[in-house]
């Protein structure tokens, strides 16, 4: 049997800048990812689906479910509460910018600019360089060409890996939802709209004799059969539209001292449009931050039947007190 003291002063917990892990919805099925607390969570090594988004600042987390009473009797007195309209917001400041950062943060479509070839002036990019075909044996991490296709690419380069686009309605994005077509929408997209606005994006780390090699893996899996390259030259998000990001969220306090706190949002979207921050570092220097604004949508608890926003866990450490 143990004799290890508990401690009172363990139960304060310390750590570092809260860090943002996030995972896709299924929006086909409505299912959110799931943080269950029991398997412990590694901010250094966080288990699939959840990606990593670093660092951010200025977390906050504002409950707005509104508690009304029941009163009874001439006197008005509360005879029993209830919670109603169930609703929960929660913002931060995401240090990093990048593909998905900027997507969560914009809330709506978010686009690939794909390296183009000339031709019409297009806020999201223009025409594009035809995309090469993957072969057989492509991966997450590693997309197979023919070598008259490799020889195009090159170390360091982003690309986006995706199936063309044959004018079907619905979700669209291979593994992760990234936009919606409604039917009959009388739009015209081009054959390269879902690599436009996949997920599917990552950094060429070095090319093998007939493959390039990512630095990271593809969040959505292994590319579809007859998906397709192309070369990504940035990202862009813009104000408005009629899509809404849906994610599910852990926000991690890693502790240095007291334990571990997480902060778990099945489903959030955006709730404002795309802003950003000014951090200073050494005037006149500054850094900018992506600021975002969420609101939380609710989740049926299989444990019980009731329908939650956020899911607030602490692992303690091993010598703190219960209590």
């Amino acid at each position: 049997m143990s004799t290890a003291p508990v401690l009172q002063s363990q139960m304060h917990p310390i750590g570092r800048s809260v860090r943002a892990y996030f995972a896709p919805v299924d929006r086909v099925n409505g299912t959110p990812a799931i943080f269950d607390p029991c398997t412990g969570f590694d901010p250094d090594a966080p288990t699939k689906p959840w990606i990593d988004l670093g660092c951010v600042e200025n977390f906050a987390r504002t409950p707005q479910t509104a508690v009304n009473a029941v009163r009874t009797g001439e006197s008005g007195a509360v005879a029993a509460q209830y919670r109603s309209a169930i609703d929960a917001r929660v913002e931060c400041e995401f240090l990093n910018w990048g593909k998905l950062q900027m997507a969560l943060a914009g809330g709506s479509v978010h686009y690939n600019v794909l390296a183009g070839v000339g031709g019409s002036l297009q806020p999201c990019g223009g025409q594009a360089a035809v995309a090469s075909t993957l072969m057989a044996g492509s991966t997450a991490t590693q997309l197979v060409l023919e070598a008259a296709a490799l020889a195009g690419f090159a170390a360091g380069e982003l690309v986006a890996v995706d199936v063309d686009y044959r004018g079907e309605a619905g979700y669209v994005g291979s593994g992760i939802a990234a936009a919606y077509v409604p039917a009959n929408d009388g739009v015209m997209r081009d054959m390269d709209f879902t690599r436009r606005a996949t997920f599917n994006v990552g950094r060429v780390q070095s090319k093998t004799a007939t493959s390039l090699v990512l630095a990271q893996a593809l969040p959505g899996g292994d590319p579809q059969v007859n998906a397709a390259v192309q070369k990504v030259a940035g990202f862009v998000d813009r104000e408005g539209g009629s899509y809404f990001q849906e994610w599910s969220a852990v926000f991690v306090m890693p502790s240095d001292s007291g334990g571990q706190i997480c902060f778990f949002y099945p489903r959030l979207q955006v709730l404002g449009g795309a802003a950003e921050g000014v951090k200073e570092i050494a005037s006149p220097i500054v850094g900018r931050t992506l600021k975002a604004v969420f609101r939380a949508m609710p989740m049926v608890d299989g444990i019980d039947g009731e329908a939650c926003v956020c899911w607030r866990s602490y692992l303690p450490s091993e010598s703190a007190a219960a209590f």
